[in-house]
């Protein structure tokens, strides 16, 4: 089979020689953990790293559905204990050196007012050229590809939140409710205008949602105000995608989901990843409580990788009843954390081919 037709009948409970055998990808300082461990050293990309372990791979539809063009990157104050700087959304913020540069102090945000908002989605024009000038030749390649061809859907919540900053996104559901739900629907408009060409023109086998919008114990928002505001452009998004032809579309959310799966899955939303276990989106209990509809990908505890050989085999073994029920995917439940020491990750690769019966997977030998 080939790893299009191998993750569309994984999906659909249809008959496979073996899983689709994806993985999520790796935090940088993991990498450069490995390297120190025996992992080549010019695997330092994730990209590299996927083609390294032997990964199989989506074909992406390159579409350009964000901000065109961004802002402009630049620092605004520099001295030696701090930047300031404005990124490529438009927010500003303080970023630290004295080594706790990773958590950034926000400063200011490029959407607080209706006004702001007037003026920020002129970077949001459906109109502006969003295909690259080669189209016609990546058309031909997308037709001729083995993978299975996938194209980003943005997010209704994910990047509001981003652009308002999330106390201010959370607050203004209720102080500016008539702005959230201005910003929801021109969000699903402007994403349907600009992948309209790629619908007619393109055979698409899934949609990619970016929606982080959950804690560790419980969504950002209410299953009411999801209802209120999100569900209905879901709707109308997934009957266009579902109209072309499309039958699967996917939500990247961490945390905990289980308050939203079911509003997703009910508004054709019916891939959900990356399903973290330490935050209760539990794979099995999942299949359990929604059955054959809710189709899965990820769910393999990253803990159980730092802990080492029989939590890995815990784990696997207890999610493997419902991989070999089909419609699941398995993969770590994130990107795998610099705790995980390379001997272990490969120990996880090796039982996940044994467990899985991945047969034809070549994993490197290096430790």
């Amino acid at each position: 089979m080939t790893a299009r037709e191998r993750f569309l009948n994984n999906l659909r409970y249809k008959q496979i020689d073996r899983i689709f055998n994806r993985e999520f990808g790796w935090w940088q300082d993991t990498l450069i953990r490995w390297h120190r461990e025996g992992l080549p050293e010019e695997i330092d990309t994730n990209e590299k790293a996927d083609s390294f372990f032997g990964i199989e791979q989506f074909a992406s539809v390159p579409v350009d559905i964000y901000l065109n063009p961004p802002f402009q990157t630049e620092t605004l104050e520099e001295t030696s204990s701090y930047k300031v700087v404005r990124d490529g959304d438009g927010v500003i913020s303080k970023i630290f050196a004295d080594g706790t540069s990773s958590i950034p102090h926000y400063i200011k945000f490029p959407i607080e007012t209706r006004d702001d908002w007037i003026e920020f989605k002129k970077r949001l024009n459906p109109e502006t050229p969003r295909y690259p000038a080669n189209w016609d030749e990546i058309k031909m390649t997308l037709a001729a590809s083995k993978d299975p061809v996938i194209v980003g859907g943005g997010s209704l919540f994910g990047w509001i939140r981003n652009w308002m900053g999330f106390e201010n996104a959370l607050i203004s559901f209720h102080t500016q409710p008539e702005l959230i739900d201005e910003m929801v629907g021109y969000l699903a408009e402007f994403t349907l205008a600009v992948l309209e060409r790629a619908f007619r023109e393109v055979r698409i086998d899934a949609v990619f949602l970016w929606e982080d919008m959950a804690f560790k114990t419980q969504p950002m928002i209410s299953p009411a105000l999801f209802n209120q505001y999100l569900a209905p452009r879901y709707k109308k998004m997934t009957q266009r995608y579902h109209q072309a032809g499309i039958e699967f579309v996917l939500v990247d959310c961490d945390g905990n989901i289980n308050q939203l799966a079911g509003p997703w899955l009910e508004n054709g939303v019916n891939v959900m990843f990356p399903l973290e276990i330490n935050s209760g989106s539990d794979p099995v209990k999942l299949r359990k409580r929604f059955g054959r509809e809710l189709l899965l990908m990820g769910g393999v505890d990253k803990i159980a990788l730092i802990k080492g050989k029989d939590a890995i085999d815990k784990e696997l073994e207890r999610i493997a009843p419902v991989v070999n029920e089909g419609g699941y995917i398995p993969h770590v439940d994130h990107r795998v954390p610099p705790d995980v020491s390379l001997k272990n990750y490969l120990y996880y690769l090796r039982r996940k081919k044994e467990i899985f019966g991945i047969t034809d997977w070549d994993i490197p030998d290096i430790a």
